[in-house]
């Protein structure tokens, strides 16, 4: 019954985190000031946090210490549990929807549509080329041993890909929206273990990777598009999307031409 309450809780106070971020992001509308786009500079230090993640995640494979410290927290978490809460399916694409839905409120982000959208798809794309390859690399099973693709989570990966997402469009209306996206981000994290379908050095890698894979599309972003196309918005850039169901999982394939 106490582990209901606690994740009652954290979804309560996600929400309501949320929710003051949007008010506070609009009232901050009203004093006019500048925003300057420095999200495409390269700045080695951003590399530290999500570096640490994966380097932590891949750790946690060979090591004894962070293996026990995987089936601690399994086992902390599976305690008393008697049903799943299936919200980390949806919560991981909350922080990259936040980025249109504020949009739509009237909260002006720091791109335009056609620019944010394939910033988004340049992060997407990354970041499932980098799960997809080590989990058919690295063969983990899953907590539940229902498969060995434990590692990494791309659940997470996805969450925290829309919430530095979410992040660099918004930084300069406020930085609580920031914040939101990174609770709800690691609220799916949590969930991930909590459904038992995650190590807690899965869940850690995941976050460093969706972290790297937007700052990578930022930083890349005006070399992979023509400096004169990216100021004017020309038509050199073309992205497709075409989803797909194979062998019970859903996924998106993305064709990039510039």
């Amino acid at each position: 019954m106490m582990k209901h309450c606690n994740c009652q809780l954290i979804i309560l106070l996600t929400g309501l985190l949320l929710l003051h971020s949007v008010a506070w992001a609009q009232d901050s509308l009203k004093i006019s000031k500048p925003i300057n786009d420095t999200t495409h500079d390269f700045k080695l230090t951003q590399l530290i946090f999500p570096a640490a993640c994966i380097g932590v995640g891949i750790a946690g494979i060979g090591s004894d210490w962070l293996q026990y410290q995987n089936h601690e927290v399994r086992d902390e978490l599976q305690e008393n549990i008697d049903r799943r809460i299936s919200i980390d399916d949806f919560s991981q694409y909350a922080p990259m929807a936040a980025v249109y839905g504020l949009n739509l409120c009237g909260v002006k982000g720091l791109h335009n549509f056609k620019d944010r959208t394939r910033l988004l798809a340049i992060s997407f794309l990354t970041s499932t080329i980098l799960v997809t390859s080590l989990k058919h690399t690295i063969h983990v099973e899953r907590p539940d041993s229902s498969s060995r693709n434990s590692f990494p989570s791309g659940h997470t990966a996805t969450a925290f890909m829309g919430a530095e997402f979410l992040y660099q469009e918004y930084k300069d209306v406020s930085p609580w929206i920031g914040v939101a996206g990174y609770t709800v981000a690691a609220g799916t994290g949590f969930f991930r273990m909590y459904n038992n379908r995650h190590w807690l050095t899965d869940v850690v890698a995941g976050a460093g990777i969706g972290i790297l894979s937007t700052k990578l599309a930022y930083w890349l972003y005006p070399k992979l598009v023509k400096k004169a196309s990216y100021k004017q918005g020309t038509k050199s850039f073309q992205l497709i999307g075409v989803p797909y169901y194979e062998r019970g999982q859903a996924g998106l394939a993305m064709h990039i031409s510039f």
